[in-house]
């Protein structure tokens, strides 16, 4: 052997070393042994060689951030094709023409190209291609393209309509690329109906390449906003920027995922976006995809400025950080100047017009849930009210009869005692105008009245314990001089809990104690109602409701306050005649207790006393206290199992709370709808919005991650079922950190489960394993092994489906143990099967080791078949058996190297076949002779 042929830099090795780079994941890494393979090539002095490391390196460099860099080797093939095209192959023939449209397309997109030099290649490209024969669809697509961009939106319209009647060839872009371009231009009009219908076919699944469905699904954003179709652009979002994410050659893609983000009030994932791909707003490899993701930033800095966040550190390229404000006027400048420079170029306005118009844009709707969760913004910013579930529960009172002035006194006293008469939350409201009216214009109140709107005040006041125990008490003498004994006395009382609440434990149930004596006196004379009684022992029971675990003996303080709140419901219930405020304050008593029961463990008891008390707040008209009753009933529901009670209650609470739950409870009432409907088997659509809707609070909430995962778990758990794997994937891998942070490993495995099944009908069948050994490795420790050994043995498909021979076989054998220990000799027959087809195609182990590795399932199968006790698990053993047989049979034919016709000098190819055709028809044990073939060859059943 030769020298030449011995060296690294032999023709032999640097083809070698071209074969092993085109196999490359896209990179720098591999843009840089491509350079390096040209520089090496042209130390040779084969020619061919050379034109082969050229079209190599624009290979490379095309779906890259670095594409820019394609001007360069394609002249020089141009160059070569010119001196001696005898040396080109027909491949590289091939090459060289499809690569001139995407050279004129880089022209395009650099701004220090002249106009003129761009249009000059356009007639080259037109006469290599009628030279060559091919259609000139490719050519009227660049002519198209270049007026689109300089804006002669008259010429671009002729040749968009000569573009698509050329005839298609071996040198037009695929189908999906074309549509992209075609709606694009569509969308950019204005018509986005019609750019949704052009890209249809890509957008459902038809036509698919390199680039599609990613830039389709990132182009469709805008203008399904601009259509209000917000749902269809949220599942674009997640479905597009999973597959455009840290793709270079997708920049323009990872820009418009950045604009939509600014557009749908998710500025902080926006963020996170911008932050990961910073380094693309310095990259001048691409002048135009610069543009693009520069002008996508502005918009969503300015955003954030506007949400008062300008402080906020934010990451340059580099590593660097600056604050939002500083990076917007950083990339608002950069963004004009480059635009700047291609209307020079171009002598028009059309860039610099379409890069303002962006940076410009205003959201569509103020919060867009995705689902995934992002890193918070900053609490304390104005610009973004907090969100209302619904619409505000006052329906069920009418609003006062007539217009009145403001100044009416006597009008707005009517109007505050009908809202506190029927305890309405506006009631305080309508009182504080009561007295501010008062105060203002000098009018005397009526003694009563005056103490009721004092006694309003104090419950304003909470907030400030001191001065509300000040206005109690203050209510309470005033109610005492207007003759009122018992509202007087519930002043005191509403005193007395206030202290006792602000950490004056002792102090404030001591004078709540003698409070309760009064009124139990001032009750037996009537000169009290049971509302009033029954409201300072009611406060008394709450007070130590919060001191039970501090009781010398926390479980006789519990069972004695359990006796006396059953005692005090008693007595509500004897007086519920007395009206409406009576029945709402017997509600109220069912709910402590109820309450105190779900604490001890009587969610049953306790489901009930809050299903009472939810007829009792309706009853009394007052369906806005219904609804935490009925909050407490949905969770109650669900740990018993009672799947449709729960979701009936928390819609019911959802109803009748909208705009009084805290965020994390509008959030907890979504996921149990979620749940519930998961558990009936619900449409999963409606399971998922309500999941969905979940998310959204969570993220709205202080302390929602743990809350927000859940409804991950649950969201991406609907989306698997309804086969909406991109998303579900994008939800699922967004909840495992708060999964892992704040959840049992259960959820973790079943995070992880669900990943991997999205990954593998993704075809990401890699990255689906992983998730299943990392799940499977969680599951080892359980005491059940049977979802230690599924994951052990869909670990070994995916494994298998992604090539990996030798970790596929681990995961198999792993599975094959635990099936074994599990007496479930089936699969593990399965798992067996799946090893000896990888053993057939892993080198240097061939047909008889993977026949041996089959034979062992036929064993097992066998023995287990003989040693079954009934007659169901028998048949399925021999079905299984029977399917051992064929795949036996299958692995010889495949395993075979040659066919039994005249090659065949050994009959080593017959005799395989002859063992096959043995296999096919062996039959199992045991089994029915056929009624027309002797027994011994009955074929196997299938």
């Amino acid at each position: 052997m030769t020298h030449e042929n011995t060296t690294p830099h032999s023709v032999e090795s640097i083809r070698r070393a071209l074969r092993e780079n085109d196999s490359a994941p896209y990179g720098p890494a591999r843009n840089a042994r491509a350079e390096e393979l040209v520089a090496l090539a042209e130390t040779t002095g084969d020619r061919q060689l050379l034109l082969a490391a050229l079209l190599e390196l624009i290979d490379s460099y095309q779906f890259t951030s670095e594409s820019g860099k394609t001007l360069v080797p394609f002249a020089r093939l141009l160059r070569l094709w010119d001196e001696r095209p005898a040396d080109f192959t027909e491949s590289a023939l091939h090459q060289l023409h499809w690569q001139f449209k995407w050279i004129i397309y880089s022209l395009i997109g650099n701004p220090d190209v002249p106009l003129d030099a761009v249009r000059r290649w356009l007639p080259d490209m037109e006469r290599h291609y009628r030279i060559a024969g091919h259609s000139l669809r490719p050519v009227r697509a660049a002519e198209f393209y270049l007026a689109q961009h300089v804006g002669d939106d008259a010429l671009a319209d002729r040749l968009l309509t000569e573009w698509t009647a050329a005839d298609r060839d071996a040198m037009s872009d695929c189908l999906a690329c074309e549509l992209n371009e075609q709606g694009e231009w569509q969308a950019e009009r204005g018509d986005d109906e019609r750019a949704i219908a052009t890209w249809s076919p890509v957008l459902d699944g038809e036509k698919s390449c390199a680039e599609q469905p990613h830039l389709i699904l990132a182009l469709s954003l805008v203008p399904l906003l601009r259509l209000g179709r917000l749902d269809e652009a949220r599942r674009h979002h997640l479905r597009g920027y999973r597959t455009a994410r840290g793709n270079g050659s997708l920049v323009p893609a990872l820009a418009r995922h950045i604009e939509f983000c600014a557009l749908t009030g998710n500025e902080a994932r926006g963020l996170e976006i911008l932050a990961e791909h910073a380094a693309y707003l310095d990259s001048g490899e691409e002048p135009l995809s610069q543009l693009e993701i520069l002008s996508a930033a502005a918009l969503l800095l300015r955003r954030l400025v506007e949400l008062g966040h300008a402080d906020r550190p934010v990451p340059l390229p580099g590593g660097a950080t600056v604050t939002t404000e500083q990076l917007l006027a950083r990339t608002r400048e950069a963004a004009h100047d480059l635009a700047r420079r291609f209307d020079a170029r171009n002598g028009t306005d059309r860039v610099s017009t379409r890069v303002s118009a962006r940076m410009s844009g205003t959201p569509f709707t103020d919060r867009l849930p995705l689902g995934v969760r992002g890193a918070r913004l900053a609490d304390g910013s104005p610009a973004r009210p907090r969100p209302v579930p619904q619409s505000a529960p006052v329906a069920e009172v009418a609003p006062v009869a007539a217009e009145a002035d403001s100044d009416d006194l006597a009008t707005l006293l009517a109007e505050a005692r009908r809202l506190a008469l029927a305890q309405h939350p506006d009631a305080r409201a309508a009182w504080r105008t009561v007295a501010g009216t008062a105060d203002r214009t000098g009018a005397e109140l009526d003694p009563s009245a005056r103490a009721e709107a004092t006694y309003h005040a104090a419950l304003d006041a909470l907030d400030d314990p001191e001065a509300a125990i000040a206005l109690f008490r203050r209510a309470a003498e005033q109610f005492e001089a207007a003759g009122e004994p018992g509202e007087g006395a519930a002043g005191r009382a509403g005193a007395a809990y206030t202290l006792a609440a602000s950490g004056r434990t002792e102090e404030g149930l001591a004078e709540l104690d003698a409070i309760c004596g009064q009124l139990v006196t001032l009750h037996a004379d009537g000169r009290a109602t049971a509302r009033q009684l029954t409201g300072a022992l009611l406060s008394s029971a709450r007070v130590r409701l919060g001191t039970l675990q501090t009781a010398p003996d926390p479980t006789d303080a519990e069972e004695a306050l359990t006796d006396e709140l059953r005692a005090l419901l008693a007595l509500a219930e004897e007086h519920r005649t007395e009206g409406s405020r009576m029945l709402s304050r017997t509600a109220d008593i069912s709910c402590v207790l109820g309450g105190l029961l779900a604490g001890g463990g009587d969610a049953p008891q306790a489901a009930e006393l809050f299903a009472r008390a939810v007829e009792l707040y309706h009853e009394a008209a007052v369906p806005w206290f219904a609804a935490e009753a009925e909050a407490r009933l949905a969770e109650l529901s669900l740990s018993l199992r009672q799947p449709q009670q729960a979701e009936q209650a928390a819609r019911a609470a959802l109803d009748h709370g909208a705009g009084l739950f805290e965020p994390l409870g509008c959030a907890h009432l979504h996921l149990i709808r979620a749940e519930a409907l998961a558990a009936t088997g619900q449409d999963d659509n409606e399971v998922a919005e309500h999941a969905l809707e979940a998310t959204h609070w969570a993220d709205e909430a202080d302390g929602g991650a743990a809350l927000g995962a859940w409804a991950q778990l649950v969201l991406g758990g609907a989306l698997l079922r309804l086969r909406r794997f991109d998303e579900a994937a994008s939800v699922l891998e967004s909840a495992l950190p708060d999964l892992q942070e704040h959840h049992h490993e259960g959820q973790v495995v079943q995070a992880r489960w669900w990943l991997g099944e999205c990954l593998v009908a993704l075809g990401d069948h890699r990255q689906a394993g992983e998730h299943f050994l990392l799940a499977a490795d969680i599951a080892k420790g359980w005491d059940a092994q049977r979802d230690h050994a599924v994951l052990a043995h869909l670990a070994g498909d995916a494994l298998n489906g992604a090539g990996l021979n030798e970790q596929a076989a681990a995961a198999y054998t792993r599975a094959e143990e635990l099936w074994g220990t599990l007496d479930r000799p089936q699969n593990a027959a399965r798992a067996i099967r799946a090893r000896a087809w990888l053993t057939l195609r892993t080198p240097g182990s061939g047909l008889p080791t993977a026949l041996d590795v089959m034979t062992t399932a036929e064993r097992l199968l066998t023995e287990a078949a003989a040693e079954a006790t009934d007659d169901e698990s028998r048949t399925a053993l021999r079905t299984d058996l029977a399917g051992t047989h064929r795949q036996t049979a299958e692995l010889l034919i495949r395993g075979c190297e040659s066919e039994p016709d005249d090659d065949d000098d050994d009959g080593t190819a017959e005799r395989t076949y002859e063992q096959a055709l043995t296999y096919a028809e062996k039959p199992s044990p045991s089994s029915p002779p056929s009624a027309t073939r002797p027994a011994t060859t009955t074929p196997a059943p299938n």
